[in-house]
Formats: C-alpha cells, sequence, structure tokens
C-alpha cells in the first residue's frame, strides 16, 4: 500500500519507516548478546576449564569469525528474499545456541556452540542484514538512520554486561546462557514481523546512487579493490578497537579490581559509544563516510594511547568512556560510504563483507591481545599492538580520501583564504 509521500506505510522516511528502524534496533540489541556474553564469561570459562588466557579468548574469536561469515551470507539472503528470512533464522539460532553453550561439557564444545551458532547463524542475522535494510527506507536522513540502527550492537554492550555478571553471580554462567537464549527466542521472533515488507523505491535508489557516484569505477578504481580496501581498513581499526572491548574484564581483575568493575567499564565504554554513534551519523549526513572515518579513527588512536600511563581505577572509567565516545561512529561509516559509492542492489552483500571485515578484525585482536598476553604476562604490549594496527587504517582512509578529492579540497580552502588574506593585507 502507497500512501502520503512522508507518511506512507511504504514511503522513505515514513512513520512506517521509523517503526522499522526502531524495531531493527531491539532486534540488533538483543543479538549482539551473542558477542557480550561470551566477553563477560571469559575468566568463569578460563577458570571452568583450566586453560590459558589465548584458549579462552577463543570462544570469542569464533564468535567473531562466524559472526562475520555469517553476514555475508545472510546478506545475500536478504538481497534475495527480504530482512524478514535472515532474521528469523537468526532468532532461532540464538535461542538454541545460547541453550547449547550453556550445557557445553568442554571449551571445544563451548567454543563451537558460540562460532558456529551463535555467531554463524545467530547475531550475524541482526547485524549487517539490518543495517543495509534501514538504510533503504531513509534518504535525507540515511546517515542518521544507520546510526540509529547500528546502535544497536552498543546498547547490547552497554546493558547486557552488568545484567549478564549479576546473574553469573547469583545463578551462574551455565544457567544463565540457557535463560538468555530462551529469552532471545520469545523476544525475536514477534520483533521480525515487523519486517516483512521489501525496501521501496529500490530502482530509483540505484539511479541515484549511479549519478552520485559517477562511473562504475568508484573512486576511479574497480569496485572489487575499493572494497578490498574498506575491508583492510575494517580489520586494522577493528584489531585495535577489540583490546579495550574484549579484555577490559579481564584486564581489571589482572590490576586487582572486582570484575564487576570491568563490566561497568565496558558498559560504559559502550554506552558512550552510542553517544557517538548518533552522532556520526548526523556528522556523515553533512560531510560523508569518509571523513567521518577518519575522524573516529584518529580519536580512537588517542583514547587508545591514554591506556598506556594511567591504570588507576578512576581514570579507567574515564578513559573506558572516552574511549567509546572517540571510536563509536567508525564502524557505521562504513555501511555510508557503501551506500555512497556502490549500487544498492547489491547493498546487503557489501555492506555485509565489509562489516565482516571488521568482525574479522575484533576476532583478530581478541585472540591477539590474549596471545601477547601470555607472551608478557600484562597488556601494554597488546595496546602498544592496537596502536599500531589503528595507524594502519589511518593510513588507507587518507589514501582514499585524496583520491576522492577530499584532502585536496581541503588543501585548495585553505589555498583560497591566505590568497583572500594576502589580497586584504
Amino acid at each position: 500500500m502507497r500512501g502520503h509521500p512522508g507518511r506512507g506505510a511504504g514511503q522513505v522516511e515514513s512513520t512506517y519507516a521509523w517503526t522499522r528502524l526502531f524495531a531493527s534496533l531491539a532486534l540488533m540489541t538483543i543479538g549482539g548478546t551473542g558477542m557480550y556474553a561470551v566477553v563477560v564469561a571469559l575468566p568463569l570459562v578460563q577458570a571452568e576449564f583450566a586453560v590459558a588466557r589465548s584458549a579462552a579468548s577463543l570462544p570469542y574469536t569464533l564468535t567473531m569469525v562466524g559472526f562475520g561469515l555469517g553476514g555475508v551470507l545472510m546478506g545475500r539472503l536478504s538481497d534475495r528474499f527480504g530482512v524478514i528470512v535472515p532474521v528469523l533464522i537468526g532468532a532461532t539460532s540464538l535461542g538454541l545456541g545460547f541453550v547449547a553453550a550453556g550445557a557445553a561439557p568442554s571449551l571445544l564444545v563451548f567454543a563451537l556452540a558460540q562460532g558456529a551458532i551463535i555467531g554463524f547463524l545467530g547475531s550475524s542475522a541482526t547485524f549487517a542484514p539490518l543495517v543495509a535494510d534501514i538504510s533503504f527506507w531513509f534518504s535525507r536522513r540515511r546517515g542518521l538512520a544507520v546510526a540509529i540502527c547500528i546502535s544497536g550492537n552498543y546498547l547490547a554492550g552497554a546493558l547486557w554486561p552488568p545484567v549478564l555478571q549479576h546473574f553469573f553471580d547469583v545463578y551462574g554462567w551455565r544457567a544463565t546462557f540457557q535463560g538468555v537464549g530462551v529469552f532471545s527466542l520469545l523476544a525475536m521472533l514477534p520483533l521480525a514481523l515487523v519486517l516483512r515488507r521489501r525496501p521501496p523505491s529500490l530502482a530509483a535508489s540505484a539511479a541515484e546512487t549511479r549519478a552520485r557516484a559517477g562511473s562504475t569505477a568508484p573512486l576511479g578504481m574497480p569496485p572489487g579493490l575499493l572494497q578490498f580496501w574498506l575491508c583492510v581498513a575494517g580489520v586494522a581499526c577493528c584489531v585495535a578497537m577489540s583490546m579495550p572491548q574484549v579484555h577490559i574484564v579481564a584486564y581489571c581483575g589482572d590490576l586487582g579490581f572486582h570484575a564487576a568493575r570491568g563490566a561497568e567499564m565496558l558498559s560504559l565504554m559502550l554506552g558512550f559509544g552510542i553517544v557517538s554513534r548518533l552522532a556520526s551519523g548526523w556528522i556523515s549526513d553533512r560531510i560523508g563516510g569518509l571523513r567521518t572515518l577518519l575522524l573516529g579513527s584518529s580519536l580512537q588512536a588517542i583514547a587508545l594511547t591514554l591506556f598506556l600511563p594511567f591504570d588507576g581505577l578512576a581514570t579507567l572509567y574515564v578513559i573506558s568512556a572516552l574511549f567509546g565516545l572517540f571510536q563509536g561512529g567508525i564502524v557505521p561509516s562504513y555501511a555510508i560510504i557503501v551506500r555512497e559509492y556502490f549500487t544498492p542492489l547489491e547493498a546487503g552483500r557489501r555492506v555485509g563483507t565489509v562489516l565482516m571485515a571488521t568482525l574479522f578484525g575484533m576476532a583478530l585482536g581478541g585472540w591477539l591481545s590474549g596471545a601477547i598476553f601470555d607472551l608478557t604476562g600484562s597488556y601494554r604490549a597488546a595496546f602498544i599492538n592496537g596502536i599500531g594496527w589503528n595507524l594502519l587504517n589511518l593510513a588507507i582512509v587518507i589514501a582514499l580520501l585524496r583520491r576522492a578529492g577530499g584532502l585536496r579540497i581541503t588543501s585548495s580552502s585553505a589555498q583560497a583564504a591566505a590568497a583572500g588574506v594576502r589580497r586584504a593585507t
């Protein structure tokens, strides 16, 4: 049914579009438990199965690898059948996966349940497909809409860690995992029904993107090459990002603080990340995805550096908040860049692939930080490793901006301003 523009049930920027956006936000918030439950449970899993820190980090790594690979599969399903199909698969798999993980008799079974069921088939369906889908329902406010949707990933990180830690302390991690599985299934299936309609005006959106890109060679390179560099940048920024996000609970324990303090810092970090994501959406609507990515990556490098000289409880709370505030807008920028430079007819696949790379970066960084800790006995070298990867991301983004003319525009503007000053004097 088609209604009045801006109001109709099937129109871009309509009341239904906003309803769909907040249903997607809720689905992503619930689906995000697959990422954060395993982070909060890391010390308990390590103790129960009597393994090293790097081995205990393996379930998280497999979860993120599965999350990433599943995003490409779910993106293809979304392009072909609509987003409701992957979401229904994800809701069912997330519920079954948490129940299986809670009953796992060994670390290997736990890791496989996390990676194959929760990550690959479960949480992946509530990330990239939802981001790609919601970009079709907004035009003027696309950056903000994508930012709101993808904030569900961080909203999950803000809400779930303290809740999970409480139930871990009271009922144990196994019973909590099984309870989360039942809750996920019951809550997500009704929300999925809101997403039954297919995106409107897909052909017009494709024509709009082709006109904006101006050619079939975005930034003067084959589409596959641009996607490759975006994937490398995504890996690099998220290896850096994963160090505090994955290991903050364990890091606090090593410093002598209770695990609950680390869970609170993670919650604070991701809560401020929500603010950052919303702000980045507003910013990207004005300056574009590449410049927004450059801003977020630069600020993330600063926040990572602050972890090196400070390890007091109060300062760690402050730095965790700053880290979330600085880096939260990075991942949404990739989705905006894809929509700016690629045809929307492949949005699910393209967004899924680039976001897969960011998840691989989180997976690699989570494992690598644990391995560096095992080798050195501290997290200092892991923080330095993260800063190095962050610098690689900055180098790629600056190179892409040069090809887009972004940096040259700034330089020309500065020269024009200087010339004006000289004429005035």
